[in-house]
């Protein structure tokens, strides 16, 4: 990748001096001046915001690395809150290198323009050459690309390969030129009605008609005239290892530790991805990534696309998100209200909150506002489904103080710090409703939209998808589910104990149906992974799908599960396929 960066930088260079003419040797000499400054100022600048990157994200810099700078305020903000060390690093390293540069550049390339105008074109088609072999890198039928990176089942070490400009310029031209059509092309083909099949049979769903896939009447387990509310209280990045019942350390989460014996708990539950937008679509929409960007930013899903909102707006229920951060950030407010939710709160509708981080109002004022907005509607005998969304959890790990007993040994913006708050947050919640009247009508979900950070050697580090979840509610008898879940399947299971007989495209089941499945989905940057058991199959841009058995949080490589593969090949096609037609509604 080093060889093909360089070859192509290169190019611009070779061309300007082999085909100008002498008479404008300044002007060329100038122009490549500045250029090589540009460049290699980019060059310094990604190298040394490769470290950081990788130890958030645990890859080298991708889209992402450019994606968020369309949220200039959120993002340049927690840069110099949370990467001061690095960003003064970075720029004191650039200036050295400018000064060092400009004072040492002197004649530059002018000496290469004494050599006679002919001399210099018959060169051009022999460095093109050169060039050309370096840029393609293979004298294979088609050229080197970042999938040549991977010969290791060790992630890391693929990662180690790559070069970091050339894997940001390439996630931009594929995600930003060709669009999703050209993206699918990287991990196969088949005929979209046989896929549709397969992925039915899957999830062992029966669709009402051929033209509505996975659409289909699902029927309560616990029918009621009086169907519940419902709050779905989404965390920000808070993984497993921080959840004591899950294995995880001790007293990080002592109200959610607390909560996990009341209700119906989860624990083996998987996320869909690796941030919040896959997330938040997985728990409001019940459906799994779909390949690209996610569909809260996408133009074919800002309308008629199902939702939770969607579902019960026919049934009477006022439906809201609120959210102590600016919810116009990944076109939140856009989605929701396009998408069914009657109200969208934000940070601009909290008057005078006593904190405010970098990300937004500290969660325990947003649990606060939602009480009161909660206790205002069931006085009006108005029914409701909410969808709160934290946002403690985030770097810079913003939270008010003297509101914890800061974790031993962490520093105090850190994340166990920021988790212990947000889990202040969840117990006030639910302390504070069990006060009121509308308790005893409203069913509780505490769930996290995904693991604080994806790491790990293994192709796809399974166990760091997993993730915490709790229902609870007057009424639900506390108990321990043991089997795989997804976040399709914690919505489906909520509505179901609404006590509601509703028709819907949920790419899960409720826990308490008999067609629920033991598999879950996760995507990982541009890698999809299918776990069904104790194997997974995962598939990579063009790359051939792998089987893995998963064993004590280990991918351990397996003989190749053609049907499990072909599965997964299926999921990735209908999740394209569904938003592309709109199938999804």
């Amino acid at each position: 990748m080093d060889t093909i960066t360089a070859s192509t930088f290169l190019l611009l260079p070779v061309l300007l001096i082999t085909l100008s003419p002498k008479k404008i040797e300044h002007t060329i000499n100038k122009i490549i001046k500045y250029y090589f400054l540009i460049i290699i100022s980019l060059m310094i600048y990604i190298e040394i915001a490769t470290i950081p990157f990788f130890f958030q994200y645990d890859v080298r810099p991708n889209y992402l690395f450019v994606e968020y700078l369309e949220y200039p305020k959120e993002v340049f903000s927690m840069i110099f809150e949370e990467y001061r060390i690095e960003l003064s690093i970075a720029l004191i390293s650039i200036t050295f290198f400018i000064y060092l540069y400009l004072k040492n550049y002197e004649n530059g390339f002018l000496e290469l323009f004494k050599v006679s105008y002919i001399k210099r074109v018959a060169l051009l088609l022999p460095l093109l050459l050169i060039l050309f072999m370096g840029i393609r890198s293979s004298f294979g039928h088609r050229g080197a690309n970042t999938s040549d990176a991977m010969f290791s089942t060790n992630r890391i070490l693929n990662e180690i390969t790559k070069n970091s400009l050339h894997s940001v310029l390439s996630a931009v031209y594929v995600n930003v030129k060709h669009g999703t059509k050209n993206l699918l092309k990287r991990y196969g083909k088949m005929d979209i009605n046989e896929a549709i099949s397969i992925v039915e049979k899957s999830l062992n769903i029966q669709s009402i008609n051929q033209n509505e896939p996975l659409n289909r009447l699902e029927k309560s387990h616990f029918s009621t005239r009086k169907p519940k509310n419902v709050v779905i209280f989404i965390q920000e990045s808070l993984g497993y290892q921080f959840v004591e019942p899950l294995g995880g350390e001790k007293d990080i989460t002592p109200n959610l530790n607390r909560l996990y014996k009341e209700g119906i708990s989860f624990k083996d539950l998987y996320s869909n991805g690796t941030r919040s937008i896959r997330g938040l679509a997985g728990l409001v929409s019940g459906n799994f990534s779909v390949p690209g960007k996610g569909v809260l930013k996408r133009n074919k899903s800002q309308k008629d696309y199902f939702t939770i909102a969607k579902l019960l707006q026919p049934l009477g229920y006022h439906t809201s998100f609120i959210y102590g951060g600016e919810s116009r950030f990944d076109n939140m407010k856009g989605w929701f209200l396009g998408n069914g939710f009657d109200e969208v709160i934000d940070s601009e509708k909290f008057k005078n909150p006593s904190f405010v981080g970098t990300w937004g109002v500290a969660d325990e004022e947003v649990v606060d506002r939602a009480n009161e907005e909660f206790k205002k509607l069931y006085a009006n005998n108005q029914k409701f489904a909410s969808v709160i969304f934290s946002t403690s959890n985030h770097s810079p790990f913003d939270f008010p103080e003297n509101k914890i007993e800061l974790v031993k040994n962490a520093p105090k913006k850190s994340v166990k710090n920021a988790i212990k708050y947000a889990d202040l947050a969840i117990g006030k919640l639910i302390d504070n409703a069990r006060k009121e009247d509308y308790y005893k009508d409203t069913i509780f979900v505490v769930v996290a939209d995904h693991n604080v950070r994806v790491y790990g050697n293994s192709m796809v580090p399974i166990d760091m998808f997993q993730i915490p979840a709790v229902i609870l509610g007057e009424g639900i008898k506390p108990f321990e589910y043991q089997k795989i879940a997804t976040q399709p399947d914690v919505l489906a299971t909520t509505l179901d104990l609404m006590g509601l007989d509703v028709t819907y495209p949920i790419m899960g089941h409720s826990i308490f149906s008999d067609k629920k499945q033991n598999l879950a989905l996760m995507q990982f940057n541009d890698y999809y992974a299918l776990r069904k058991d104790n194997k997974v199959s995962i598939l990579r841009p063009n790359k051939p799908a792998v089987t893995f058995l998963y064993d004590k949080k280990q991918l351990i490589k397996t003989s190749s599960d053609e049907n499990l593969e072909k599965e997964l090949l299926s999921y990735i096609l209908v999740l394209d396929h569904m938003y592309n037609k709109k199938l999804y509604k």
